[in-house]
């Protein structure tokens, strides 16, 4: 089984290219709105730890937001409860698809977080910034402070695209990118 691990920025459009490589994907995000709906254990995790901000369960992302505004070191706190149940459930998705030939793995921190391995090829999507701000703009709950806090725990942009073995300049039109990925395929089928 080949690892493909997604970088980019906050925003980029890492989820889609994901999905556009057609192989079975680990979404952490996707992950994380699971584990705050559906997970009873970490919602007491989180409440121990942050009584002042976590009241309800379903865990409400504005209270998760609320403590990462009132203190930047909430966010710590989060992320280490947080990742070691997303890091479980990657775990189970690479047994259950063990066979498949080639695996896809959406984690925003995967560098940071040590997920990475040596041989994971390693995609880098790039964005225009303005670009990026304008799409961040328009979800729902989007709020600069917390970007710019996550910015603050990732490593520098230049460096996840130095690492990685192949860029992806995603103008955020799907037939460009969809080019790319079948280019990038046919390299790493060979």
């Amino acid at each position: 089984m080949k690892r493909v691990g997604i970088l980019g920025d906050i925003g980029s459009g890492k989820s889609f290219v994901a999905k556009c490589l057609g192989y079975p994907v680990f979404n952490a995000d996707e992950e994380v709105s699971r584990l705050y709906k559906n997970d009873k254990k970490t919602f007491f995790r989180l409440k121990k730890v942050l009584p002042k901000h976590i009241s309800k369960f379903p865990i409400d992302k504005n209270e998760i937001s609320n403590a990462i505004l009132t203190n930047k070191k909430n966010l710590k706190k989060i992320i280490l409860i947080v990742h070691y149940q997303i890091r479980k459930k990657m775990n189970i998705f690479l047994r259950k698809n063990k066979n498949k030939k080639i695996i896809v793995l959406d984690i925003p921190l995967l560098l940071e977080n040590k997920i990475y391995k040596k041989n994971d090829i390693l995609i880098f999507v790039q964005s225009k910034r303005s670009e990026i701000l304008k799409r961040l703009g328009k979800r729902k709950n989007f709020n600069k402070k917390i970007y710019n806090n996550f910015k603050k725990i990732q490593l520098p942009l230049d460096l996840k695209k130095q690492k990685s073995h192949f860029i992806i300049k995603n103008n955020f039109t799907k037939n460009s990118v969809k080019k790319v990925i079948k280019d990038i395929l046919e390299n790493i089928n060979k």
